[in-house]
């Protein structure tokens, strides 16, 4: 990883799993490798779909704030995660001047798992500032403006993140096993997404509730799919289409990643 602070950074739409990726080998060295390949971001701004809050809110910009533990019936190790990453008061400051919309603050905040999970595989190290913003809106439309506003903080080497899955029917599973296979609502909506996103369609992709196979089973709830138009949204005309940097299925969800560069 190379520690050029001043290049521009891409945009990531990430899956980020259940705490048990830490144990997935494949996963975790598909993270790993992925964020080797980047210049070292100067800070990263992460927009988890764990944290759902309106209007648009600021956490976790204090070092030491504890994590946040969201899920529940795992292992007791996954309970004493520590990711101690340093505090972001200048991002934060830098992105309430740069929205022209009501932005909040809750310094205490901690990094949810949508966030600190990823990020132990791809910066374990955490020395690089964290600052998690929440998903004001379900609006693609909304979503994809905000990312416009963000796109310069690339050019200032901040690592923006869209954290989310690209299938998340949890109710609809059958297998809750790593290896599963994927269900064809899974196959259909990833596949279908894919395509989209090669032709860098983005109306077509606003537009998933009508147009994507394998919906509603695909989001049943739409938390998981909405950062991605805030990744999309940072995008340039001078940047290609998205490139898929992680495919496949874990418990028969597509973790499909790509980055915007």
């Amino acid at each position: 990883m190379t520690t050029d602070t001043s290049a521009k950074m891409p945009a990531l739409y990430i899956g980020h799993g259940a705490p048990p990726l830490l144990d997935d080998p494949i996963w975790s060295g598909e993270l790993a490798e992925w964020s080797s390949q980047m210049a070292k971001p100067k800070a990263i701004l992460i927009v988890s779909a764990h944290w759902e809050s309106a209007p648009l809110t600021l956490g976790s910009t204090e070092q030491g704030t504890p994590l946040i533990y969201d899920f529940g019936g795992f292992a007791p190790k996954y309970y004493n995660i520590q990711y101690n990453s340093p505090g972001a008061p200048e991002l934060a400051a830098r992105i309430k001047a740069m929205m022209d919309e009501p932005v909040t603050d809750q310094p205490r905040r901690g990094l949810d798992h949508g966030a600190y999970v990823p990020l132990l595989k791809m910066y374990p190290a955490a020395d690089i500032p964290v600052l998690q913003m929440s998903i004001p809106t379900h609006d693609p439309e909304k979503l994809f403006k905000i990312g416009q506003k963000l796109a310069p903080l690339r050019d200032e080497g901040v690592l923006i993140i869209g954290s989310g899955f690209l299938t998340h029917g949890l109710p609809y599973l059958k297998e809750f096993r790593i290896e599963a296979t994927p269900p064809g609502w899974s196959q259909e909506f990833d596949l279908w997404a894919k395509e989209v996103l090669d032709r860098g369609a983005v109306d077509e992709l606003m537009n998933y509730k009508a147009l994507a196979p394998g919906m509603p089973y695909a989001h049943p709830t739409v938390e998981h799919f909405a950062p991605i138009f805030i990744t999309l949204g940072t995008a340039t005309v001078a940047d290609a289409a998205p490139q898929t940097a992680i495919e496949g299925y874990w418990m028969g969800l597509s973790k499909r990643s790509f980055q915007v560069a």
